[in-house]
């Protein structure tokens, strides 16, 4: 396993697990329904971006 992809899994197991904790969504519903929108966009766009990094993300065009 290179380094990159290293750090890419430990990145992702960090984040899964300080972002899954019920109190974390309790303070997104506080904060209003934007601040949840958004956030979830946020989570969503990062976790694709670390399994593109993860899984080559050549950009070479020929993936599907």
């Amino acid at each position: 396993m290179t380094t990159s992809r290293l750090f890419s899994l430990f990145a992702l197991v960090l984040m899964v697990t300080t972002l899954s904790s019920c109190s974390a969504i309790g303070d997104i519903f506080k904060a209003g329904a934007w601040v949840g929108i958004i956030g979830v966009f946020l989570v969503v766009a990062l976790v694709w971006w670390l399994v593109t990094k993860m899984g080559g993300g050549g950009g070479n065009g020929t993936s599907v």
